[in-house]
């Protein structure tokens, strides 16, 4: 039995309503409740007992915030109903209303670029943004995936498990451009897993807020960084909010020997080919392979795939040094953070949820690199050692069964004059060992959640813990506390348990 086009965009209709309405753990009742309708409505369009009117596509839509997408299939059922009923062209709709009030962001042009330099990948994405929605938009998310593996799931979680993709690495930075000028946009970490990272992009920075409003264009610009040891040979656009112009630009080694294809997957159709052609230009060392689509279908995905036919490029070894250990774990080596310029204080209470955050984020990492490298004797970590400029750090005592120290704009107020001379280490030069005098005890000032300061007492081992953690935050290093002359001992040489 067939069914004609108008019968299918209606079924294609019910199935989005019903897909965004579960992903949003909602009954019917509940739907129908937020929308404004009888609940045995909205169980009669799902089940294709009755068709979709404009006014409940527009309030599914804006209630279930599907990007569009509900929207765009009602508008797909609409046009074959009238074109039915009044045979012959339809007048197009006027630019910028082809998304109902409330639908949000629509991307007018994405370019995506991946360049691979020195065994790096670099990618940077610019999206032209217009606020087709009746709210400011003050964020939006984007995301950073990886896969080394991909026709091999398991080998590739396991993979990633041991040496997750982190923020450190990423060098991720942000920038909004409105009229010819660059802002730098503050970001927040939504999801943070081994392969994967959620990140809002916030229209604000250290100057003030700069909301996109209702009617406004502006263009966002993302870029990261990430070694092949964890980027897979593919590259994937995946199109999660109206779309009209989809461009992608792989900038690759021409001593690498490149071959370059693409598979394009979605709601309604299994994996094939790109429907437009992959253009390879080759440029003296480099070659450049665009493709571009234009007005791509919601939940399309495009992936660019590519092998290099050199054999000397294999994909460089897994680390396995200590301090190669750690900066795959994401902790940046000593001449990468900065160097005399202190952390910046976070503001609280404003700021104490990404105090919590950023605290999180160091005590996952801590785990981790225990697991990886056991230090017995405790050991702590500084937000900037991890790429981010706050005035944050966790340290975590010898014994095991106390829980980790979190200080949040930390200074130093007091300190014994006693010292004692001791072996110290770093994360971030975990291949070596140095002899650091310390005071045996020191008192600390730092912040609660509230903007209220506390003092605490630290002596012997967790002074010296919190002592070189507070460095790191005045941007001193640890080994400028070495008396002249004292070497750096290859931890090889070092066989106590010190850290």
């Amino acid at each position: 039995m067939t069914t004609s086009p108008l019968e299918r965009a209606a079924d294609s209709f019910a199935a989005e309503l019903a897909r965004h309405r579960t992903g949003r753990g909602l009954t019917k009742k509940q739907l129908a409740t937020m929308m404004g309708f009888d609940p045995s409505y909205v169980s009669h369009v799902e089940g294709r007992r009755h068709r979709p009117t404009e006014d409940f596509a527009r309030r599914a839509e804006a209630v279930l915030d599907a990007g569009g997408v509900i929207w765009q299939r009602f508008r797909e059922y609409d046009q074959l109903r009238q074109t039915r009923a009044t045979p012959g062209p339809r007048e197009p709709a006027p630019p910028g209303r082809w998304l109902p009030p409330g639908t949000g962001l629509v991307v007018e042009r994405e370019t995506a670029t991946l360049t691979l330099v020195d065994g790096t990948y670099r990618c940077v994405i610019r999206r032209r943004l217009h606020n087709a929605g009746t709210e400011p938009v003050t964020r939006y998310l984007v995301r950073v995936a990886v896969d080394r593996w991909p026709d091999d799931p398991g080998r590739s979680n396991r993979h990633h498990r041991e040496h997750p993709l982190t923020f450190a690495e990423l060098r991720f930075r942000a920038i909004h451009h409105d009229d010819g000028a660059r802002e730098p946009m503050h970001w927040r970490v939504r999801h943070d897993r081994d392969a994967y990272k959620e990140i809002w992009l916030l229209f604000e920075n250290a100057d003030g807020r700069f909301p996109l409003h209702p009617g406004e264009r502006a263009e966002v610009e993302y870029a990261y960084r990430v070694g092949r040891v964890k980027w897979g040979p593919w590259f994937q656009r995946a199109v999660r909010l109206p779309t009209r112009h989809l461009a992608v630009r792989l900038d690759l080694p021409a001593a690498l020997d490149p071959r370059v294809w693409g598979v394009e997957t979605s709601l309604s159709a299994d994996e094939g080919p790109l429907r437009t052609p992959v253009r390879r230009h080759d440029r003296g060392d480099r070659v450049v392979f665009d493709w571009s689509t234009d007005d791509p279908p919601l939940n399309t995905r495009f992936r660019l795939q590519w092998r290099f036919r050199q054999e000397a490029a294999e994909t460089p070894p897994v680390p396995t040094r200590p301090a190669d250990r750690m900066r795959a774990l994401g902790v940046l080596p000593p001449d990468a953070t900065p160097s005399g310029r202190p952390a910046r204080p976070l503001h609280l209470p404003r700021e104490a949820a990404a105090a919590r955050e950023v605290a999180d984020r160091l005590t996952d990492l801590l785990t981790r690199a225990e697991e990886m490298h056991p230090l017995s004797a405790g050991t702590g970590l500084a937000a900037p050692q991890i790429g981010l400029d706050v005035a944050v750090a966790v340290v975590r005592p010898a014994d095991r069964s106390a829980p980790p120290v979190v200080l949040v704009n930390p200074r130093v107020v007091g300190e014994s004059p006693e010292t004692v001379e001791q072996y110290e280490g770093c994360l971030a030069a975990a291949d070596h060992r140095g002899l650091v005098p310390r005071p045996l005890r020191i008192e600390v000032e730092h912040a609660r959640a509230d903007g209220s300061r506390m003092i605490t007492s630290f002596a012997y081992g967790m002074a010296r813990l919190v002592a070189h953690e507070i460095d790191h935050l005045d941007g001193r290093a640890w080994t400028d506390r070495m008396a002249p002359g004292v070497p750096l001992v290859p931890v090889e040489e070092y066989r106590e348990s010190n850290v």
